[in-house]
């Protein structure tokens, strides 16, 4: 296990029929085990809430690199990598993870909502300005909650999310984007009219998704839009599963806060700061991976890899292709 670079949680049966499960050596991903109520039954999971919904008890979450194996006595721990570095992705908290999902010992709804107060005490003149709170369904809702705690302003719950439209728009190709984002967001224009607004968003990778909801609110008569974005600038892409994995499609990689706002049609975009993220999370900044928003990331082929492009990138290369998929990276 100490010889993989990347991030991996990994469940199997033996051919004894023993249950196991380990994570990477960082715990970059989440992974916790659970049983039924006489333990009868045992479980692993990447979320809690899959325990809850299925009357099963949260025991207890994977360490990084760690072994936990089931037999009919229960679970075995073992640690399999001494003293190792923690890196849990900080992007779990502001856009994967279910808000009833516990993580740290904290529901992710909780620390997502301090992210919106977050948010108006790092630009509290925003707020001053601002009529009306809307939030990008659904994982900004929450932000959305916690900006309408701190400030007093209205949350127009204008926005709403067809349920049964569940493609992610920003992993999607180009031409998909668009119109998976027309389909799966309604606004309710009527409501927006004239007024200057607090528009929540977990994060802005491409910018796609949030320059055609703008356009949208532009059509109906808004008059201010303010970004308020609880993830900060993403500048760098991941190789640990998510799929942003070169410079070129990542706005904030070339563009300063200012020049996305002009791209978006925004009036501001503001970004939360990475101590208030790391702050609301409870986590030492060490424990978390926060490679995209940083360059710097918990494992040596990744760091290589991520500064090999970058140098290509500036230097005009065109990245075609994922980062990890191109033949001359380098290395």
């Amino acid at each position: 296990m100490i010889n993989l670079d990347g991030a991996f949680s990994v469940i199997g049966i033996t051919g004894n029929n023993d249950f196991f499960a380990f994570k990477d050596q960082h715990g970059i991903k989440p992974l916790c085990a659970g049983h039924n109520s006489d333990k009868s039954i045992y479980s692993f999971s990447s979320e809690t809430v899959s325990f809850d919904i299925n009357g099963f008890t949260r025991a207890f979450e994977l360490e990084p690199g760690e072994l936990v194996t089931v037999t009919k006595n229960g679970f075995n721990r073992e640690q399999l990598i001494d003293n190792p570095k923690k890196a849990f992705c900080a992007f779990e908290y502001a856009y994967f993870a279910r808000p009833d999902s516990i993580f740290n010992n904290k529901f992710v709804y909780e620390i997502r909502e301090q992210f919106g107060r977050n948010l108006v005490k790092e630009f509290p003149k925003i707020a001053a300005d601002a009529d009306l709170i809307l939030s990008v369904p659904e994982t900004a809702d929450d932000p959305a909650m916690g900006v309408h705690e701190e400030s007093k302003i209205k949350w127009e719950r204008a926005s709403r999310r067809h349920r049964y439209v569940t493609d992610r728009a920003f992993i999607l190709l180009d031409k998909e984007r668009s119109s998976t984002i027309d389909r799966k967001i309604n606004i309710l224009g009527s409501k927006m009219s004239g007024k200057k607004i607090i528009l929540t968003e977990d994060s802005i990778v491409r910018g796609d998704t949030t320059k055609v909801i703008i356009s949208k609110l532009r059509k109906y008569g808004v008059k201010k839009i303010y970004m308020y974005v609880t993830f900060p600038r993403i500048i760098g892409p991941c190789f640990y599963g998510i799929d942003m994995a070169t410079y070129a499609q990542l706005i904030g990689s070339t563009h300063s806060p200012l020049e996305i706002a002009k791209i978006i049609g925004a009036d501001a975009v503001c970004y939360q700061s990475i101590a208030g993220l790391v702050s609301a999370t409870g986590h030492d900044r060490k424990d978390l991976c926060l490679a995209c928003i940083t360059g710097e990331y918990p494992t040596p082929k990744a760091q290589k890899l991520a500064d090999y492009m970058k140098y290509k990138f500036l230097s005009g290369y065109e990245e075609k292709n994922r980062i990890y998929e191109i033949e001359d990276n380098g290395l």
